[in-house]
């Protein structure tokens, strides 16, 4: 029971199903990336009173697909200050692991009382998604923090300023925003006690009410959203990119095919980074409640209802939404998001360890409050640190004034 080539008993069968699933996750990725493609140009252009795509296939949904052969045809430019592998490989990176972080996302099973949350594929019973890793949740992490890895090293390696400011630009974001959304995830794991992707949607089994934005406290799902659209780079927190500022960012002097590259992997990102949230803080494939009425529709559906979801939300952010400028994006994830998703960490410790003894009542007001207490304590000293280092730069910037 479970992914085959966990069992021990290796054999043709397994392998063949393997390499099927792998696949069928790699068509999945590819086929939804050119839907966001259309999704995302065509909403966007009703916002805005136009028409979007309509030329390339019906309704123009396979525009995308067009833009890419379009690229792939195009030339290929290098700059000649720039690091000739490095350039080279930075794409490739950022493709690769938006790809790898789909594969860790349950999309189909059996989550029903008494279901292990597997399918039947050729007679045989596999989990609903490409591999189960036991600490899926922190490969996916690892994933969000490589892909950074792909933006920072092609604005270095392209031997101009305005990429070079970008991909700093991108590291320093990355650091402020990865540790809030690290906290928030750390908040479900607390809640559901596993770090398997498969196991986190198996506790959110028995409706909404088990589901994690509700488990947790609806604050680390907001937490992640906003750390989510800043990993992304998607507005109002695209200032890797900041077309008015640094003429295209990190990817100014990229052409054809490896442009086209990072033109897939943004809008990958979005849908992967999407499917996550629906896994950790929403159920994945689990219907909001059970009903003999609704059983009888399957759970990739809902898994790609609740996704469509939180694609229109990105997509609704950029059309609305001004870029902010650097530093109110470093005060919000330093000043405001980390405290905020660590305190919140700290009381569901509290109230979860207090459960666990059985004279609860009185633990849970001792633990709750010397869990609020010292939050209190460390907030306090946070905002005083950063009061005293905003007098420090004050006093900076009116010393060389003066010698000005």
């Amino acid at each position: 029971m479970g992914d085959p080539l966990l069992r021990g008993n290796v054999d043709w069968g397994d392998v063949a199903l393997m390499i099927g699933k792998v696949g069928f996750g790699f068509v999945v990725g590819l086929l939804a990336t050119v839907f966001m493609v259309w999704f995302e140009r065509k909403l966007i252009g009703r916002m805005q009173n136009r028409v979007g795509p309509k030329e390339a296939g019906p309704f123009g949904i396979i525009q995308g697909l067009a833009d890419g052969i379009k690229f792939f045809f195009k030339e290929d430019n290098r700059p000649a200050n720039a690091d000739p592998l490095i350039f080279r490989l930075a794409p490739y990176i950022a493709t690769v692991t938006a790809l790898l972080s789909l594969s860790v996302v349950p999309i189909a099973g059996d989550f029903s009382d008494g279901g292990d949350g597997t399918v039947s594929i050729l007679g045989q019973r596999t989990y609903g998604m490409v591999a189960d890793p036991p600490a899926g949740i922190l490969f996916l992490l690892a994933m969000s923090s490589i892909a950074v890895y792909g933006v920072m090293l092609a604005g270095w390696a392209s031997g101009s300023k305005y990429p070079l400011l970008g991909s700093v630009r991108a590291s320093a974001q990355a650091i402020s925003y990865e540790a809030a959304l690290g906290l928030a995830v750390a908040a479900v794991v607390l809640v559901s006690g596993t770090l398997s992707t498969h196991g986190i949607v198996m506790e959110q089994a028995g409706g909404i009410r088990n589901w994690g934005f509700l488990s947790t406290g609806l604050l680390p799902f907001v937490i992640f959203l906003i750390a989510a659209t800043a990993e992304l780079n998607r507005p109002p927190f695209d200032l890797v990119e900041a077309e008015q500022e640094l003429v295209g960012g990190f990817h100014t002097e990229y052409a054809s095919i490896r442009f086209a590259l990072f033109f897939l992997a943004e809008f990958m990102n979005v849908v992967t980074m999407s499917a996550i949230m629906v896994t950790v803080f929403f159920g994945g494939p689990l219907a909001p409640f059970e009903s003999p009425v609704i059983d009888w529709i399957p759970g990739p559906v809902w898994f790609v209802a609740k996704l469509l979801v939180f694609l229109f939300i990105f997509v609704w952010f950029r059309a609305t939404l001004p870029r902010l400028r650097y530093d109110q994006l470093m005060n919000l994830g330093w000043k405001v998001m980390i405290p905020a998703a660590l305190g919140w960490l700290l009381a569901l410790a509290s109230i979860r360890l207090a459960r666990l003894d059985e004279n609860s009542d009185w633990n849970l007001v001792v633990l709750i409050g010397g869990g609020l207490a010292i939050f209190g304590v460390s907030l306090a000293l946070l905002l005083v640190a950063i009061r005293a280092g905003d007098r420090t730069y004050d006093a900076e910037l009116e010393a060389e004034a003066a010698r000005r």
